[in-house]
């Protein structure tokens, strides 16, 4: 049995369990949650303490790996700025796609209420100051401090400074500091590995409270946060197709076959590396030149998860909808930002892995509780099969749009050498 059905089990279990001690016997379901609560919390400390040290060596390595790539070949750069431009692209629609979708269909009054009754302890992070200070905070005095505090943005702008500095070093100090903030990222993954198989026993605790005190709500809760976050990635999903027509020249039913067979991969297997393979035949079918895919897929494949941005600021955006927090635009523009640099550093790795560490720096950027997050990861399976789906159709759509510009490079060269 895999590691996430096992957890979904799990929260199936605990919610079952809560609601029906919750209906037949109360006393013995407040006894139940008063032991449950602190084993959840526990787990979800647990799962916090490696956010901070995994998100800033992974902005590292990842910064550094994009500028070694960059740095290659002048076909790696153009791909680059390509895959940068359209994930911030995702991570602003992916705001707009989840508040709109929000607005039409909101969480119903009762299923809200009951579930913020059972995150009790858990509270918006801060207040947001206003944009004249936001300015001046996000360039830390002490990002130590700003690490400790949960003051996520200004700690990414730190991140990134560092990062790009770490770039301009000669190449012993670089690849040893490298190598070290990589150690750093593997030991935090193993970590986290070691927190995940106790996953079950973590998210049945929760899912225990959650169904004590929300009751039946707690599943169409859910539900409804499945459809939300899904549909935002199905939003997402779709523009690849017109990437592919009017940015790569490539007809939409010729695209649809092309992409078809590394998308049934996508389902399966839910990660884009196993992918791969399949991608690259498809751009053979889509008629791409081989040396163009075979340098621009596995780029995309490693630091371009185009779904991800959208997806990952939508579940913040829900978590501040089931709390009641209207989000100003300042604080939306803080999670696009979040969002889109937090990127960068992303893992390949399933959804149940690094489905904490990628959403709660935005979460705690836009000043949104991040306990839910422990519950919410239970039901990842189907927004990580529409996540994988997504990046791989837009990793064969953007390569269309790339090797659209490189023939058109190599023609204007040719002209040259012939007018000369």
């Amino acid at each position: 049995m895999s590691q996430a059905m096992r957890i979904l089990m799990a929260l199936a279990a605990g919610l079952a369990m809560g609601v029906a001690l919750s209906q037949w016997q109360p006393g013995w379901a407040e006894t139940g949650s008063a032991v449950a609560q602190p084993i959840g919390t526990i787990w979800l400390n647990a799962l916090r303490m490696t956010i901070v040290p995994l998100v800033v060596a992974l902005l590292v390595t990842g910064v550094a790996a994009t500028a070694k790539a960059a740095k290659a070949s002048r076909l790696a750069a153009r791909a680059i700025v390509i895959f940068m431009s359209w994930l911030w692209i995702s991570a602003t629609l992916g705001a707009l796609f989840a508040l709109g979708l929000l607005d039409l269909f909101p969480l119903p009054a009762d299923a809200g209420a009951a579930l913020r009754a059972s995150f009790s302890g858990a509270a918006p992070v801060g207040d947001v100051p206003p944009f004249s200070d936001f300015l001046v905070a996000m360039v830390p005095t002490n990002p130590i401090s700003a690490a400790a505090e949960d003051q996520f943005l200004p700690l990414i702008i730190f991140t990134l400074t560092f990062a790009f500095a770490l770039t301009t070093l000669p190449a012993e100090p670089r690849e040893t500091l490298t190598r070290f903030f990589q150690a750093v990222a593997d030991t935090m993954l193993v970590m986290i590995g070691w927190v995940l198989l106790l996953a079950p026993i973590g998210v049945f605790a929760l899912a225990f409270v959650v169904g004590a005190t929300a009751g039946t709500a707690a599943f169409g809760a859910l539900v409804h946060y499945v459809a939300i976050v899904a549909g935002t990635g199905v939003l997402i999903w779709m523009l690849a197709y017109p990437t592919a027509m009017l940015l790569g020249r490539v007809p939409l039913k010729r695209f649809v076959r092309a992409v078809a067979p590394a998308q049934a991969v996508a389902i399966s297997t839910q990660s884009s590396l196993a992918s791969l393979p399949a991608m690259l035949r498809g751009t053979e079918a889509l008629g791409l030149p081989v040396a163009t895919a075979g340098v621009v897929l596995p780029l995309a494949v490693a630091i371009f998860r185009f779904t991800g941005p959208a997806m990952n600021i939508a579940v913040a955006v829900y978590v501040a909808h089931v709390f009641g927090i209207e989000l100003a635009p300042q604080q939306v523009a803080i999670g696009v930002a979040a969002a889109a640099i937090t990127a960068l550093g992303s893992v390949s790795l399933p959804g149940t892995i690094s489905f904490v560490s990628s959403i709660a720096p935005i979460a705690l950027a836009m000043g949104v509780p991040i306990e839910p997050l422990a519950l919410l990861v239970a039901v990842e399976t189907m927004p990580d099969i529409v996540r994988t789906l997504g990046n791989v159709t837009m990793d064969v759509a953007v390569t269309s749009v790339v090797a659209r510009g490189q023939d058109g490079v190599e023609r204007s060269e040719a002209d040259v050498l012939l007018e000369g």
